[in-house]
């Protein structure tokens, strides 16, 4: 369902209105370049519905958000237009009509696969980002996004492994921090005298806990990848965490375990039911008629 303030999600571009997994997969990555984008010039490039366009805007000193769907766009400046630091336009994030150098950051998310012209995307961010400008942008790694999952996503058009992602990324950019995402089941223990942990311990283990090592040993689903063409900040954080309050992911988890459950307490009550209508069914047993002649 859908009103005049919300935009149809077909699959190909992420709504505010998506719930669990995937909302999660998109906010997190506008949170994060949240902080980058502070006191900047800031392009989105494919903003599709405008939410993480507005999201930045609120510490940027201008966001461009820039989609090639006439849809999206108009949807967009009705929704958030009025952002006094925020504009949307129509145009092809392959060609972009901006001068050389109009921005400090470019964010582009979920874009690079829905490409065949991805060298001309690529050529197009380098030539609109100040020379000390960054670019933050993410993609799907193949490998697990579709091989390893036997899944193919009917909306791209040329995924990339880790390795083709760098060598599109590094003529432009020599300087690349590369970061894997992946919705993960945490248990989390943070110091609650601090309003945020200034150091973190990441373990994990295997299957039956027989063996712990240090780090995130996941592949991840997507990277996402911060850019320049000089040194990169210093204070970019090793890990980002990213979740709603709500909890929605684990709440519709427990959810469907309670349903389940539920489900199959009710599946022994009707196979008891079954049991006891065919007993009741069966017809009684023949009488031997040769034992009543030996008894008389």
């Amino acid at each position: 369902m859908s009103d005049d303030s919300t935009l149809p999600f077909t699959g190909e571009r992420f709504t505010p209105e998506c719930v669990r997994e995937i909302w999660y997969e998109h906010w997190h990555r506008y949170a994060f370049a949240r902080r980058l984008a502070a006191g900047r010039r800031v392009l989105d490039a494919a903003c599709g519905e405008g939410y993480g366009s507005a999201l930045l805007a609120s510490v940027a000193v201008d966001v461009v958000g820039v989609d090639i769907d006439a849809a999206s766009v108009a949807h967009a400046r009705a929704r958030y237009g009025a952002h006094p630091r925020l504009r949307y336009e129509q145009a092809d994030a392959t060609a972009l009509p901006f001068a050389d150098r109009a921005f400090d950051f470019v964010v582009s998310f979920e874009t690079l696969e829905h490409l065949a012209a991805q060298e001309a995307l690529l050529e197009g961010f380098a030539r609109v980002l100040a020379d000390d400008g960054l670019l933050l942008i993410s993609s799907p790694d193949k490998r697990t996004y579709s091989d390893q999952a036997g899944f193919r996503n009917e909306f791209h058009v040329r995924e990339l492994y880790r390795e083709e992602l760098l060598a599109l990324l590094r003529p432009h950019f020599p300087h690349v921090r590369l970061y894997g995402q992946k919705l993960l089941f945490q248990s989390a223990l943070w110091a609650l005298d601090d309003a945020a942990p200034a150091s973190c311990e990441t373990l994990t283990a295997d299957a039956c806990a027989e063996q712990v090592v240090p780090g995130l040993a996941y592949a991840p689903l997507y990277f996402v990848a911060l850019c320049g063409r000089r040194e990169l900040p210093a204070e970019l954080p090793a890990l980002s965490l990213f979740g709603d309050a709500g909890e929605s992911v684990y709440a519709h988890y427990n959810h469907e375990i309670r349903k389940n459950i539920g489900a199959g307490g009710r599946i022994v009550e009707l196979e008891a039911e079954v049991e006891r209508l065919r007993a009741r069914s069966e017809p009684a047993p023949t009488r031997d008629w040769r034992w009543w002649r030996r008894k008389r």
